[in-house]
C-alpha cells in the first residue's frame, strides 16, 4: 500500500479513472459530475469501441486518436475527467505514449469475486476478457512505464467505508482541490448514461457512497466457469491491490 501523506501534485489537465466493469467507478464519476470545475466524460473509449462513435462537445469522433485530440482541446479551457472500463481493449491508448505520460491516469479496483458475480448477473455470456483485470493491469504498467512513477490506485471498499478520507487522499495525490459538497448528489439517470443505462442502476439510485450488500445466485464459489475466471484474474487484481493508496480514516 502506498503512502500519500506528502504527495501533492500540480493539477493535471486530463484525469482518467480506469476500472474493470462493476467496480463502482460510475459512482465515482457521479461524484465528479457534481463539480463545476471539470469537464466530465462518461466511458468515452468504451462507447466508441461498442457503438463506433462518441459525442464530445458537439462533435462526433470515430477513432481513439480523434477522441484524445478533442480531450486535449477541451482541457485547455477546463480540466477533463473521464472514467472508462476495461471490458474493451484500447490499443490506440496503449500506443499513445504522450497520452499515457501527460494525463493523471488513475485506477479503481474491487474484489474480483464481487465483480464477477455482479457482471455475470447482467451478462450470462461473460468470458475472462470481459472481466477486465488483465487489461487494467496492462494499462497500469503502461502508464507507470510512460510516467516513471506508479499511478494512483483506489480500493472501492475504502471509498464506501471511508468516502471523505479516500476522496481527499485521491485529490491530494493528483493535485485536485477536494470538494466535500461533491460527496452527495441527487439520484437519477444522467442523459450521458442512457446508452448503457442497465449497467448503472445502482449508481442511478444512489445519493452518495453507501455499501449495498447483494446476493447472487451464481458466484465464484457456486459456478465452475466463474471460478476459473476468478483464478485467472485474481493475480492482476492482487498486483493492483498491493499498490492502492493508504487511507487514514
Amino acid at each position: 500500500m502506498t503512502d500519500d501523506s506528502e504527495d501533492v501534485r500540480e493539477q493535471p489537465r486530463i484525469i482518467a479513472l480506469w476500472s474493470a466493469p462493476r467496480s463502482r467507478s460510475t459512482a465515482f464519476l457521479r461524484m465528479m459530475m457534481q463539480r463545476d470545475d471539470l469537464v466530465v466524460l462518461h466511458e468515452p473509449f468504451s462507447i466508441l469501441a461498442g457503438f463506433g462513435e462518441f459525442e464530445i462537445a458537439g462533435r462526433t469522433v470515430r477513432t481513439a486518436s480523434e477522441l484524445i485530440e478533442k480531450m486535449r482541446e477541451l482541457s485547455r479551457e477546463k480540466p477533463v475527467f473521464f472514467k472508462d472500463t476495461t471490458d474493451f481493449h484500447y490499443p490506440e491508448v496503449l500506443a499513445d505514449e504522450r497520452f499515457l505520460r501527460e494525463g493523471a491516469h488513475t485506477f479503481v479496483i474491487r474484489d474480483p469475486a464481487e465483480v464477477i458475480a455482479s457482471h455475470y448477473a447482467l451478462n450470462p455470456d461473460l468470458d475472462r476478457a470481459d472481466v477486465g483485470f488483465a487489461r487494467l493491469h496492462e494499462l497500469y504498467t503502461a502508464v507507470e512505464k510512460a510516467q516513471g512513477a506508479p499511478p494512483v490506485v483506489v480500493d472501492s471498499d475504502d471509498l464506501l467505508d471511508h468516502p471523505e478520507a479516500t476522496v481527499r487522499s485521491y485529490c491530494a495525490r493528483i493535485g485536485l482541490i477536494f470538494r466535500a459538497d461533491a460527496l452527495t448528489w441527487q439520484s437519477g439517470v444522467p442523459s450521458e448514461w442512457r446508452k448503457t443505462e442497465r449497467w448503472h442502476v445502482d449508481a442511478s439510485e444512489s445519493t452518495g457512497f453507501v455499501r449495498r450488500e447483494k446476493q447472487y445466485t451464481d458466484t465464484v464459489e457456486s459456478n465452475a466457469h466463474l471460478a476459473e475466471i476468478h483464478a485467472e484474474q485474481l493475480p492482476f487484481y492482487s498486483y493492483l491491490f498491493e499498490r492502492r493508496i493508504a487511507v487514514e480514516a
